[in-house]
């Protein structure tokens, strides 16, 4: 039977880990306890029991008398709470004598601190859903009043014009600037290391009000606010984020707009004028409370799990202290348990119906069992099969790794200056598939990783539970492909053994290619589809990245690319080689001599730095943090060593050499400091773990240290084009396949600990769901 330490652990929410009673904390105020029962030997336990038996008969009678008093063992008073803003307090008095009064009292002082915990704790996010849920509603009454009054318009007949885009609805502008910035939208991934005191008000809750913005400090984000209208008597203005480029060019266009027709009228009239407010933006807004109402519902789910754990720990504990020290002090104390605030209110329980019935008969047309696809998705099972799976092309990939190895070793492939043509052509294909699935590899030996660690890793990339790769997921995905990649070149090299010419066999390497490129796009249910959409979905916003809101999983996955800048520059390649023609002349020198191909290959070294900056200035444009532009120096110093390496590989001279030397020092010291101290969350000064930080998910502490040992060592990997270092008759694109592998690898490890600190932040600030910005502000007529 599993230990209830172990059950308790596994269905907490992670993030709110430190809010929960610290069922460890008072196991170990047991372990001090030294009671009577402990000195039996085994050659006497018939006697020892009697003994026990009969020493806990008055006790027992004592207890039974008891039942119907208000006396006992202990006594638990209960201060009322001075205002609203205060929790009542629960202190416990001793009124038996124990076998260790000190221990006893050390273990119910703290265990009246974990119930005031709780209490305090229970209350504060009670009090946030509530906050929210009330804007909730608003803004669905403001939902149901405009689709209701555009149905009516539309019922009416619209112009062909106006029908052409959208039925609309006219609205009265009251007299206010047509465009406002909106600097109140609460960021969902906050970097920064700033510490609150627990359990104290979050920004979150402060949304209520009558202008309902939601409002922190330290976050600007810019949205197009439309006009004040007005309907069925109240001022709105409806805010859209603008998250993609189709929203920032609107509202871009829609500002240089309003400046060319509205120059001359800076004030309405006092009949006002009229907008036509399409279905689009009501469209967005529905979308965006829908949103809002998952995480809400989401919230107040973890909430009830807070509550049921928390009773039952209380529960255990107290039957643990029982047995230990033979007192009846589990029904008194569970009594006043039972009867705290957070067991005894229903505000929660109330909202969840209340948000269920929204959501049914706004969002699911009354069908209560798509509204729960929604509300409460199911996870999907881990599958044998997978595993059985896994293993099998495991098997093979090994078997034909092998065979390829020793049919390349016995050709001589691999030796410098064998075959040029198959080295140039061939193993580009080769290496490039084989970073891409390491990388993928690793991503999945990270997933695992987060698991053991309780790290949510789908919460802080914003993946969905039910569609996101789980690590098996990834290691069946990595194995299948990897047998096919090496079983193709196999096939290959055997042909090319067997005496079929480059000119026969030519077009294999560019086949595996494309129906790579075939899969990624494959429009069918096929192969995990909502994954590969949404990796489609996060390069296009990579490469647009000024124009797209940035979020987590866009610039994680930026990282990733500028790791993987070799695989880049041989997907370049390859893809010219194929497209050109070039294959069928052989004339693999015609990528390298063209002056435009040869430029593109080296943007292709500085495009994922450049894409990383544009994300860094976008981010810095939307809330206004100092930090953001500094991390921008950091990928402008990479494009800056990258740009040194290429002239050196040029030229050769002493001088770009030791411009190279300057640069890439300067540039891998800025990385490291980034790397460990932002990104990593490590090197603090004060902190009870020497050079680390204070919580630390992983227990072994020289981990910690033999990673940033690692992460050094091989961010100095450029020394090798310094140094012009070769593995003994091995050719040069083998030694920089290797090199490109360490990266990999290096980047392997930097996602661990980069999600373990953002994990840390968020259960920092007891953040376990989103915030959906809302989209009606209310507004006053004198604003």
């Amino acid at each position: 039977m599993v230990k209830f330490s172990k059950q308790f652990e596994g269905q907490l929410v992670p993030e709110w880990k430190d809010a929960f009673v610290d069922y460890w904390q008072l196991k170990k105020d047991l372990k001090k306890f030294h009671t009577l029962n402990e000195t039996p030997t085994p050659s006497k336990k018939q006697h020892t029991s009697l003994v026990n038996t009969i020493l806990s008969l008055p006790e027992k009678l004592s207890s039974f008398c008891h039942k119907n008093t208000d006396h006992g063992a202990i006594h638990v008073r209960r201060t009322l709470a001075s205002s609203a803003s205060k929790n009542d307090v629960y202190e416990t008095e001793l009124l038996e004598q124990f076998a260790d009064t000190d221990a006893a009292k050390e273990f119910f002082q703290c265990l009246d601190m974990q119930l005031n915990k709780v209490n305090q704790f229970y209350k504060t996010k009670e009090k946030e859903f509530l906050d929210r849920g009330e804007s909730l509603k608003k803004q669905m009454e403001i939902l149901i009043e405009l689709k209701t009054a555009l149905k009516h318009k539309s019922s009416q007949g619209v112009s062909a014009q106006d029908f052409n885009d959208d039925a609309s609805i006219s609205c009265t502008i009251s007299c206010e600037d047509s465009v406002r910035d909106r600097t109140e939208q609460d960021q969902l991934q906050d970097n920064s290391n700033t510490d609150e005191l627990p359990f104290s008000d979050s920004p979150r809750s402060d949304e209520m009000g009558k202008s309902m913005r939601l409002k922190k400090e330290d976050s600007k984000l810019k949205s197009l606010s439309s006009h004040v209208f007005n309907i069925q008597g109240k001022n709105l203005r409806i805010n859209v984020p603008l998250t993609t480029p189709s929203r920032t060019f609107s509202a871009i266009s829609y500002l240089i707009w309003e400046d060319l027709v509205n120059q001359s009228s800076k004030k309405c009239g006092p009949e006002g004028r009229n907008l036509n407010f399409n279905k689009t933006k009501v469209h967005h807004a529905e979308k965006m409370i829908r949103g809002a109402f998952v995480e809400l519902y989401k919230g107040l789910s973890y909430l009830k799990t807070y509550r049921h754990l928390n009773m039952l720990a209380f529960m255990k504990i107290l039957k643990k202290f029982d047995k230990v020290t033979g007192k009846q002090v589990l029904p008194i104390y569970l009594k006043v348990v039972e009867s705290s605030y957070f067991n005894s209110s229903d505000k929660v329980m109330n909202l969840a119906d209340d948000v269920e019935e929204l959501f049914i008969k706004h969002f699911a047309e009354d069908d209560r069992r798509k509204a729960m696809k929604y509300l409460k998705p199911q996870q999907r099972k881990d599958s044998h099969a997978a595993t059985f799976f896994i293993g099998l092309f495991a098997g093979c990939f090994i078997a034909l790794l092998a065979g390829y190895i020793i049919m390349a070793h016995i050709t001589g492939m691999y030796k410098r200056q064998p075959d040029t043509l198959y080295m140039e052509t061939v193993y580009p294909v080769f290496s490039m598939f084989s970073l891409l699935f390491l990388h993928f590899f690793l991503y999945g030996c990270n997933i695992f990783m987060w698991r053991k660690a309780r790290i949510n890793h789908s919460f802080i990339l914003e993946l969905t539970p039910t569609k996101d790769l789980k690590y098996r997921d990834v290691f069946l995905t990595c194995a299948t492909s990897m047998t096919a990649v090496i079983g193709v070149m196999f096939i290959h090299l055997s042909l090319l053994t067997k005496g079929y010419s480059y000119a026969e066999v030519k077009a294999i390497p560019g086949l595996l290619l494309l129906v790579f490129l075939l899969l990624l796009v494959c429009p069918f249910n096929i192969f995990y589809q909502s994954s590969r959409y949404r990796f489609i979905c996060v390069i296009r916003n990579i490469i647009l990245s000024p124009f797209y809101k940035v979020v987590m999983l866009d610039f994680f996955m930026a990282d990733q690319l500028c790791s993987q800048v070799p695989m880049l520059r041989n997907l370049e390649f390859v893809a010219c080689y194929y497209i050109t023609g070039s294959y069928k002349t052989q004339d693999y020198g015609y990528c390298k001599r063209a002056g435009h191909y040869r430029d593109l290959a080296y943007a292709v070294s500085f495009l994922p730095y450049y894409w990383r900056a544009m994300q860094c200035a976008r981010r810095w444009f939307d809330e206004g943090q100092i930090s953001h532009l500094v991390n921008l120096g950091k990928y402008v110093s990479a494009m800056l060593a990258a740009g040194a390496k290429v002239a050196y590989e040029k030229e050769k001279s002493v001088g770009w050499l030791c411009l190279l030397v300057v640069i890439s020092t300067a540039a891998t010291v800025y990385q490291l400091y980034w790397d460990f101290v932002k990104d990593w969350g490590l090197l603090k000064v004060n902190s009870k773990n020497p050079w680390l930080r204070n919580e630390l998910m992983l227990r072994q502490k020289t981990i910690y240290y033999f990673s940033m040992g690692l992460n050094l060592i091989l961010r100095l990997a450029w020394l090798q084009t310094v140094l012009h270092s070769n593995f003994e008759h091995v050719d040069y694109r083998v030694t920089g396949l290797f090199l490109a592998a360490l990266e990999v690898i290096r980047r392997g490890q930097w996602n661990f600990y980069r999600l373990e600190n953002e994990h840390l932040n968020n259960a920092g600030k007891f953040r376990a769901v989103m915030t959906v910005p809302l989209p009606f502000d209310e507004v006053d007529e004198e604003d």
